[in-house]
């Protein structure tokens, strides 16, 4: 069925007439996403949805599956895996990568390796839980594929544990902002590991590569990537005045740049964002025209109010459609959904609001049925 659109300018509580367009967030970074974690919406995107290489972001996958593993009591933090010569090969010193610094033979615990994945970044560690969980680093990643998608998170497909380059491994900012809320919300006694500045093992110690723990008010996670398919990224979270804000970026050409837009993006996490209300109640915001009713309009309002979370300059840059079928037919019923009212704000997917009928409009009885076509046929069916 076709559909009409009509501008309206009658929600000024929220929106004004458009100014020119401009990018209110500027970023370097190809990818970023800003999400506030209570409600989960996305304040703001550049490619948010678009599947990107995530690099060691990778392994917070890898340990949420294994979070899952431990609460389900399939694993214990006590168990004891070992350190195969591959895992050494491929993770460990002789790599050049992201390291745990560990050697073939020993035994380290779930818990010892969960550090080394989630503080040292250790390639060598998630590869010795997946052979230790699936037999396999390729089962694993398939199992942790899937658990992904479970959790809503469609745009993954990991091809191994540690986001060393593969073909085909990739997720959006957006999928990986939604981990680290979920990782935050179902695992809170294990999130407090992504604020340790470093971890030892043996004689090796490496620091938390996270370049907003210290530095940024609040800070407390989560995952650096890097590599020379990506460039360098970093999903972060903190916590300011009771609010807690996530932000996801990628594609930026050094480690500092990396550290100066993830300060930059989660500063404005916090202070160029507002929340506005746009409130329901008997205010019609439009009449739209009916067929065959006794009435030929019908007046349409919110059904309910909702809270809206923008960048501030982006609220007097919005734009406001009411969306509804070509022909609204009576009979209709004070309080059916007639209409929808579609919210374009720069930077967030659209928001579509129900707008229901303010009154009944009954149906017209055959004369005026008759009366009516022949009104429409005299006006050319328009």
């Amino acid at each position: 069925m076709s559909v009409w659109q009509r501008l309206i300018a009658l929600v000024p509580l929220l929106l004004f007439p458009a100014t020119a367009p401009a990018q209110i967030i500027g970023t370097e970074a190809e990818y970023a996403v800003i999400m506030d974690h209570e409600t989960g919406d996305i304040l703001w995107s550049k490619n948010g949805d678009t599947p990107m290489t995530p690099a060691s972001m990778t392994k917070m996958m890898t340990a949420y599956f294994v979070f899952d593993l431990i609460d389900q009591g399939e694993i214990t933090l006590q168990d004891e895996m070992v350190v195969s010569d591959d895992a050494w090969r491929r993770g460990g010193f002789p790599s050049g990568t992201s390291t745990m610094g560990l050697s073939p033979k020993e035994r380290p615990t779930v818990e010892e390796l969960l550090h080394g994945v989630i503080i040292m970044s250790g390639n060598d560690a998630c590869i010795v839980l997946a052979e230790g969980i699936a037999g396999s680093e390729e089962a694993f990643a398939q199992q942790m594929t899937q658990r992904a998608h479970e959790l809503g998170l469609t745009s993954v497909n990991f091809v191994n544990s540690t986001g060393l380059e593969g073909e085909g491994h990739v997720v959006s900012a957006t999928d990986l902002a939604e981990l680290a809320r979920l990782t935050i919300e179902n695992y809170p006694q294990y999130y407090d590991w992504y604020d340790n500045p470093e971890y030892t093992w043996g004689s090796f110690t490496q620091g938390n590569r996270n370049p907003l723990l210290g530095t940024m008010e609040g800070a407390d996670g989560l995952k650096t990537g890097h590599l020379d398919a990506s460039g360098y990224g970093l999903t972060g979270s903190a916590v300011r005045d009771g609010k807690r804000r996530i932000i996801v970026l990628n594609g930026t050409e050094s480690k500092q740049a990396r550290a100066q837009e993830a300060e930059r993006l989660m500063r404005m996490a916090f202070t160029a964002f507002e929340t506005r209300t746009i409130q329901a109640g008997d205010k019609r915001l439009a009449e739209l025209d009916v067929w065959m009713g006794e009435r030929r309009s019908v007046g349409v309002q919110l059904q309910e109010s909702v809270d809206v979370t923008a960048h501030k300059r982006a609220f007097s840059r919005g734009k406001t459609e009411i969306v509804h079928d070509r022909l609204i037919e009576a009979p209709i019923s004070a309080g059916d959904q007639i209409a929808t009212l579609v919210v374009t704000i720069e930077g967030k997917d659209p928001i579509e609001l129900p707008l229901v009928a303010s009154e009944d409009v009954p149906r017209l009885g055959f004369v005026g049925k008759a009366i009516e076509g022949l009104s429409r046929m005299m006006d050319g069916g328009a």
